[in-house]
């Protein structure tokens, strides 16, 4: 488990085919992850056909829960913002900012 405040220090521990450890890439790393929509936070990153989009608010659900929405926008351009929906079940994979990353 991780102290508190370490969050963003990652170690990455690969495998090769045979099960030997393979050496760390890199200390500093984004985080890349597959999750549910209803599971975006604030800051999240995520590609489409259209580019990137930062996430800028919570999700919510509509639909008996069935759909879940967001707004984003592209990074650093707010006029660009929109609301975006997935399907509640789909997977959605983003780049979650680190905590040295969300004091820049």
């Amino acid at each position: 488990m991780a102290t508190p405040g370490t969050a963003h220090l990652l170690t990455v521990v690969s495998k090769d085919r045979s099960g030997r450890k393979l050496p760390a890439t890199s200390q500093h790393l984004r985080v890349t992850r597959t999750i549910l929509p209803i599971l975006l936070q604030p800051r999240d990153r995520l590609a489409d056909e259209q580019g990137v989009w930062e996430v800028v608010n919570r999700p919510w659900s509509t639909r008996g829960g069935k759909l879940a929405h967001a707004t984003v926008q592209k990074p650093g351009e707010p006029n660009t913002r929109r609301d975006k929906n997935w399907g509640a079940h789909e997977r959605v994979t983003v780049r979650r900012a680190t905590a040295e990353e969300g004091q820049r």
